[in-house]
């Protein structure tokens, strides 16, 4: 698919160089670029969900601790 952007010159410069310096096309460049781009956002949100998810359990394993605690016989070790 052919597509028309505008980025700022120096971001234009950076990317040729690069992409002269890596042996590819500048198509090749922008199109790993935004993939990149794409797989880390996207990766964002499973952490954020995984750190949600696991952010509860702690907070359950913090109340079956305490639980837990109260329960033992209070004997000198």
């Amino acid at each position: 698919m052919k597509t028309a952007i505008s980025i700022p010159d120096d971001v234009f410069v950076q990317a040729e160089r690069l992409s002269r310096r890596k042996r590819l096309s500048r198509s090749e460049l922008y199109t790993t670029a935004i993939r990149r781009y794409v797989e880390h956002e996207s990766g964002q949100g499973i952490t954020e969900r995984l750190n949600q998810v696991y952010g509860i359990t702690q907070e359950y394993d913090r109340a079956l601790e305490s639980a837990g605690l109260a329960d033992l016989p209070r004997d000198e070790w």
